[in-house]
């Protein structure tokens, strides 16, 4: 049985987040952590688990705390807080900010839990998943982020949609940054087993519109009802329940990656790994040529602000 604690846990998504994992079998304790002045939210917010939990018979314990050492025994760490995206804002525009408060946390956690997995939400995702990985000093295959998942699933439902059949015939990779110059992988495109490239259909998709669509559905919902929820917290509990299942999925999260992908790398970013209980393994893959191009530039992206927000922290201290 497994214990799981939720930094930033008064927010929207790690309130449904909580919720969404208490359904995985493996999980027998749910740790809320907040900062210092939010216990009466957390109290209330584990009292409204606690009542769901029982009502649906789930047998899962829901605690909440303001100390991170209260998660020292915990298998995996979920890193949600910080400063939300704002309608209209980059999610680069909140890196410092959130990279001050994401590098305490993260080498917190990896001074008293050197086992455990961080798993970080945190946007700029791909950029908070490098300050957790140099500032917990764990493992790169103990470090991840959610990167390019929840974009992998939004164009997987788009293409669904489109040929008119189930989401679980649709197989599809977005990667690269969790944000503008993300990638969709079409030449590993498929739909049940063919190769979309070889369905007639394929020449009037209409391509650009879907990846217009991926690259802006976060910002259209902030716009619509203020934050993203749903879509994030079953993408998180999915990838908690294949870490803890030991399920040896491939999925695109952001990982540290050296020369898996023709030798672009030294960065955190989205790409497919298989993730089990050891954690998180970067594959190599080939891809078609426009594909390495827009990857390398995607890249470039991530590795200058990371770069520049690691300068920042290292020149003030986080």
């Amino acid at each position: 049985m497994a214990k799981v604690t939720i930094v930033g846990a008064t927010g929207n998504v790690g309130m449904f987040a909580a919720h969404a994992i208490s359904t995985i079998p493996h999980v027998s304790e749910i740790l809320l952590h907040g900062r210092v002045g939010r216990e009466s939210l957390l109290q209330g917010i584990t009292q409204d688990l606690s009542d769901s939990f029982a009502a649906k018979g789930t047998d899962t314990r829901v605690r909440w705390t303001t100390d991170l050492n209260d998660g020292r025994d915990s298998d995996i760490f979920i890193i949600i807080a910080g400063v939300p995206r704002k309608a209209g804002q980059d999610r680069l525009d909140l890196a410092l900010e959130n990279a001050r408060i994401v590098a305490p946390i993260a080498e917190t956690i990896g001074r008293i839990a050197p086992a455990t997995k961080i798993f970080v939400v945190t946007n700029p995702v791909d950029v908070m998943t490098s300050v957790a990985l140099r500032y917990s000093k764990l493992k790169p295959s103990q470090v991840f982020g959610l990167g390019t998942h929840l974009d992998s699933m939004r164009l997987k439902s788009l293409i669904a949609s489109y040929f008119h059949v189930h989401v679980s015939e649709v197989h599809t990779r977005v990667i690269g940054e969790h944000g503008d110059s993300l990638v969709p992988l079409w030449s590993a495109t498929s739909i049940g087993g063919i190769k979309i490239s070889n369905l007639p259909e394929f020449a009037h998709l209409p391509v650009k519109e879907f990846i217009e669509s991926v690259k802006c559905s976060g910002q259209q919902i902030i716009q619509n009802k203020g934050s993203t929820v749903y879509g994030p917290g079953e993408a998180i509990a999915s990838l908690v329940r294949t870490v803890l299942s030991d399920e040896n999925r491939i999925l695109t999260v952001s990982t540290y990656i050296h020369k898996e992908v023709h030798s672009i790398g030294n960065v955190c970013i989205g790409v497919p790994a298989r993730v089990n209980r050891d954690g998180v393994f970067p594959i190599t893959i080939r891809l078609d040529e426009p594909e390495v191009i827009a990857f390398r530039e995607s890249v470039e992206k991530i590795r200058a602000s990371t770069d520049a927000v690691i300068k920042a922290l290292e020149a003030k201290g986080p």
